[in-house]
């Protein structure tokens, strides 16, 4: 019997690392015994009481709080599992089609779904934040110093990452998952890093 590893990641659709790692995980469950599960947190939440952001990212996160509000109505309504799938939809139009956030981009994600259309009336409602701040600290409080997405659960193991690009494919997305599992499994192991980062190239 093989033992399947759970893998449970945080993400907001519109970060574009996120959205790699997130289709890394999807290629890692092809090569691995893995099963990927998907929740919200929210750039906005994490950022919107700090003083000193840089123009362009305040400007870049004023968006933002709608489509994680969208996502959290949806998990609400038809339970976590939607959120795959959702998620796909609005990140391929958010990444691919450079569909502007919005109204459209909710009626059309929710619409190739099949799922409720008034869905997306949650993007301008409060109604789901208390859950939204709930799935948001579930994901980001056992990884520590406000590290945003995406964060990645393995068992008692929280942390930071991957941030990759291009999306690694086939056995390299596997072997990528097979060290990172190493690390996170190494007591004491906490920080590996390389400056000079590239711009994502989405896939």
């Amino acid at each position: 019997m093989v033992c399947v590893t759970v893998v449970d990641m945080w993400f907001d659709p519109k970060c574009p690392w996120a959205w790699n790692a997130s289709r890394w995980l999807l290629e890692v469950e092809r090569v691995r015994p893995v099963e990927a599960r998907f929740h919200v947190m929210s750039l906005w939440l994490l950022n919107k009481d700090r003083e000193h952001l840089e123009d362009w990212y305040r400007t870049w996160l004023s968006d933002t709080l709608g489509p994680v509000r969208v996502l959290v109505a949806a998990e609400q309504k038809y339970g976590p599992a939607v959120l795959r799938d959702l998620y796909t939809e609005m990140g391929n139009r958010i990444h691919h089609d450079r569909t502007p956030i919005g109204p459209q981009l909710y009626g059309a994600a929710l619409s190739s779904l099949d799922l409720a259309a008034d869905l997306a009336e949650a993007a301008t409602s409060d109604a789901h934040d208390e859950a939204l701040l709930a799935s948001h600290h579930a994901g980001l409080d056992p990884v520590g110093e406000d590290l945003g997405t995406p964060a990645i659960h393995i068992g008692q193991s929280a942390f930071f990452g991957p941030v990759v690009t291009p999306v690694p494919r086939g056995e390299a997305a596997g072997r990528l998952f097979d060290g990172m599992l190493l690390m996170v499994q190494t007591p004491g192991f906490y920080e590996l890093k390389r400056g000079n980062r590239t711009s994502p190239k989405v896939d």
